[in-house]
Order: C-alpha cells, then sequence, then structure tokens
C-alpha cells in the first residue's frame, strides 16, 4: 500500500544546515590533486585552488568544511603551514601513505577555500601531539582583530583582518589515532585545552569535544559527566562497511548480499544516535550539547592499483542509497544532531567528486546532496506511515509555503508507488520541481570516460489530486519533490 500520512501543521524540529557538511583531511589526494594544484598547474585555479572543482561544490550550498583531520588533525602544527610557501616545512604524513606534503596547503589556503565555498570553518585542533599554547596561538593567529604577536604574524602573511572561526574541534579521535586515550584521562584533557580556545570576537567559537567511536557508549557517559558544561557538541564516527575492519567490500564488484548489507550497516546509525542521545539526554536534558557526526559514509576496499592508504574508492548508486538513508536518519535526529560532516569530499572514501589530471565527474553521491538540498533549514514534518515497503525509505520538510518531499526505493527489483496525504491541508498541485536519480545496475557509476551516467534527471511519474501525491518510484533510485501545499 506504500501509504504516508503527513501533518501539515505539526512540525517537529528544524534540520539544521550543517547537517549537510562536508570533510576535507589531508589524505590520499583529497587536498593535493582534489582543491590544490597550485598557482602555476595548467589547471585553470584561483591563488592554487582548482576552479572546476569549487564551482561544482558550490551548487551543493556547502554549509560548512572541516580540516584538516581526521588523524591528520592530531600531528598537524599550523605554523608548518604559514608564510612563503618555499620557505615552509615539509612532513610526512605517517597516517595516510607515508607520502612527503610540502605544506603548500595551511590556514590561510585553507580560509581562502572556504570563501570559493561560501561556507563556514570547522578547524580541528591538535590535542595528540600538540600542546595548548599551540592551539591557543592558532586561535589568537586566525581570529584576533588586535596587536598581538600572533595577530601580527598574520598580517605579515598577508591577512590584515582575521576570519571567523565558526567550529572548533579539540582534538580527533583521541580513543584511537589521536593518543589511545582514556576517556577519563582524554575529559580532563579536553577540560584543559578548550580553556584556552579563546573568543576574541563577538561571535563565541562552537567547540566539539571528540566523542564516541561507534557504540562506545561508556566514552559518551564520561564525556558527558564530566565535560558537558565544558563543550557546545560531542562528536559521533560511524561507517558503512561491508565485511567488518579487516575485509572491506568492493566499491564495485559486489554481490547482491553486499548491496543489502552495506545499507543495513548505514541504517545503524538510527540505533546509535538513539542510544548516545539517551545518555546525552541525562546530562542535557534541553539538548543544549549537539551531537556533530563529523565522519561518516561508506568504507570500502580502495580501486585497484591505488595507493592502499590514499582510501580511493569508486562510487555507486549504492553509496547513493546510503547518502539518502542517512539523511533521512539526520532529520529524523534533528533535535540532537546539528552538525554532519560527510567523509570525504574529494577523491577520499564517499567523495562528492573524482578526478584524474585535468578532469573531473561528479559522484553519484555528489547528485543526493544537491537534490536534498532544499532541506536545509527546512521544518521537518510529522509523518506517520501506513504498510510501507521496507526497502522506502523517507522524509519531509516545509519550507515556507513548499514541501520537500525526499525518498528512495533501495530494493532491486520491485518499483514501488508511495501515496503521501495532507490530513490538515491541501496540495495547490503547483510543482517545484521534481528530480530522480537511477541505478539501471547495482554498480552504476560514473567514470571520466562517461562522466553522466548517472545523473539527477527531471522527474515526472508523480500525480496530485487535492490531498494526495503519488509517486511511482524505480528500484535503485532516489526522488526528491518539491510542491507547495
Amino acid at each position: 500500500m506504500n501509504k504516508i500520512y503527513i501533518s501539515n501543521k505539526r512540525e517537529k524540529h528544524q534540520i539544521n544546515k550543517n547537517i549537510y557538511g562536508h570533510f576535507a583531511e589531508h589524505l590520499g589526494r583529497c587536498i593535493y590533486e582534489g582543491f590544490w594544484v597550485g598557482e602555476d598547474s595548467d589547471i585553470p585555479n584561483h591563488k592554487g585552488i582548482r576552479l572546476d572543482v569549487v564551482e561544482a561544490l558550490k551548487k551543493l550550498n556547502i554549509p560548512v568544511l572541516r580540516w584538516p583531520g581526521g588523524c591528520f588533525a592530531d600531528e598537524y602544527h599550523w605554523k608548518d603551514g604559514i608564510g612563503p610557501r618555499e620557505q615552509r616545512k615539509t612532513i610526512v604524513n605517517t597516517n595516510w601513505g607515508g607520502v612527503v606534503e610540502n605544506n603548500h596547503f595551511g590556514t590561510h589556503e585553507f580560509f581562502d577555500l572556504c570563501e570559493m565555498l561560501g561556507c563556514e570553518a570547522y578547524i580541528n585542533g591538535n590535542v595528540g601531539s600538540g600542546t595548548v599554547q599551540e592551539m591557543q596561538e592558532w586561535v589568537e593567529y586566525m581570529t584576533f582583530d588586535g596587536e598581538s604577536p600572533m595577530a601580527n604574524e598574520r598580517k605579515k602573511n598577508g591577512r590584515e583582518k582575521p576570519w571567523k572561526v565558526a567550529f572548533f574541534g579539540v582534538g580527533n579521535e583521541n580513543w584511537g589515532c589521536g593518543g589511545h586515550m582514556r576517556p577519563e584521562y582524554y575529559a580532563d584533557l579536553y577540560r584543559q585545552y578548550q580553556t584556552y580556545v579563546k573568543n576574541y570576537s563577538d561571535t563565541p567559537i562552537y567547540k566539539i569535544a571528540c566523542g564516541a567511536n561507534i557504540d562506545d557508549y561508556p566514552w559518551t557517559e564520561v564525556l558527558m559527566r564530566e565535560a558537558s558544561q565544558f563543550m557546545n557538541g560531542l562528536s559521533l564516527h560511524h561507517y558503512s562497511l561491508v565485511g567488518g575492519w579487516e575485509k572491506k567490500g568492493d566499491a564495485l564488484n559486489f554481490p547482491e548480499e553486499e548491496w543489502f548489507s552495506l545499507l543495513e550497516n548505514a541504517k545503524k546509525m538510527d540505533e546509535l544516535i538513539t542510544k548516545h542521545s539517551t545518555i546525552m539526554d541525562k546530562y542535557d536534558s534541553e539538548k543544549r550539547v549537539g551531537m556533530i557526526v563529523d565522519e561518516w559514509g561508506t568504507w570500502l576496499a580502495v580501486e585497484p592499483g591505488t595507493n592502499p592508504g590514499f582510501l580511493y574508492q569508486q562510487n555507486t548508486i549504492r553509496d547513493a542509497m546510503v547518502a539518502a538513508i542517512t539523511f533521512h536518519i539526520f532529520h529524523k535526529h534533528g533535535d540532537r544532531v546539528t552538525m554532519a560532516n560527510i567523509a570525504q569530499t574529494v577523491n577520499v572514501l564517499q567523495a562528492m567528486i573524482l578526478t584524474d589530471g585535468e578532469k573531473m565527474l561528479k559522484t553519484p553521491t555528489y547528485h543526493v546532496f544537491e537534490m536534498f538540498k532544499h532541506h536545509q533549514e527546512a521544518m521537518l514534518l510529522d509523518t506517520k506511515e501506513e504498510s510501507v515497503s521496507e526497502y522506502i525509505s523517507s522524509s519531509v520538510t516545509k519550507k515556507e509555503d513548499t514541501m520537500i518531499i525526499s525518498l528512495c526505493n533501495y530494493g532491486l527489483e520491485e518499483t514501488e508507488t508511495i501515496e503521501y496525504f495532507i490530513e490538515d491541508g491541501t496540495f495547490t498541485g503547483k510543482t517545484v520541481e521534481a528530480f530522480a536519480l537511477i541505478g539501471d545496475k547495482m554498480n552504476a557509476h560514473n567514470t571520466f570516460d562517461a562522466p553522466e551516467q548517472v545523473s539527477k534527471k527531471v522527474f515526472e511519474d508523480f500525480s496530485i489530486d487535492d490531498n494526495k501525491l503519488a509517486v511511482v518510484i524505480p528500484p535503485m533510485s532516489v526522488v526528491t519533490v518539491s510542491v507547495q501545499g
């Protein structure tokens, strides 16, 4: 039957635009070759940042970008990445492939990128191998508008006015690559380090503590008990896997059972958020502390012939299903989840963009982000489902007088008709837009020779009649319909 009843007047909560955030780590070819090509490159660029990637990403309305890591953050020493580029230190990226980096992309270049994208900055500080002084001086360098040693150093390096740092993460994965710490130890370190993330402007920095790895609920308990009064957000990391960390499934050549097992693993996000939220509610019933899912997405086997430490994987219609399902989960928990950052933006894991020299393509995941962007800052509407297929995932939001309906059918064979009924209103029948992303096979994907095989298309297989919208959605597809109602 696939019936979904919408209350046009019962709004649950607003969808924070930062749920649609991104993550760019110094990992593989995300920064170098992905975003950064250098000012002398033949690839069109502005201040060394490649323009085709920026122009594509601007269409997603990216709200926030997290940098420089990830595991890289807790080995990054920011002073190595400022000043004349030819004088910057080269470093070894010990976490990701053991490659040598020249530090040509540093603080100034990152903020240039944010300004080009029109997004907020989420900086991740170094707790694992850094000092309190180093972190404090970085914040001062970036945000202080006055006379001080760090502000004067910034001005000497070409930036007169400070930047705005909207979000600051005090360490990353400190239970693992960020220092293998116990939660009690990290909680004390967090309390200490965050003290020196000073607010030098009228806009306070939103401070994010390192949260749990997947289902480590005791970590959340300790952090909330010992340090919640000093934080604005607490992070959570969950990657969708096939076969566990030891045996990651293939990104392209996978059997039918791995289609479903990956999606089931992605759906675990709902359980994780629910259980971590329950713990957070004990210490923060008013939901002042946001849950920040700043690493999520698919983690599959690297493409054959590529550096294993670069985490370069192809991106198929299956990844698009993961993105749609996960966003619907984030919408559901939007009263607690206030930001999320997919891993990662370019050339790494579940990327938006893949590049090969001067070539660039948009992945199926990119198109989901573009189709779903109208959910940003919309109000989630209350819905009730009746006999809906287990393979259907849906979300309904409203912004002003426009209702945004997104749904995916992750079944492999059956076309489904979904009927949406407005319980306390009507559709005007004036459609704003309707799009679909459809896979013709499980591993449908784009290549540099055929970059538009899986792309957003105008969708017309729906009908509107007074208070009912009927959508006919094929298998392996994502659909969005925006309609006045």
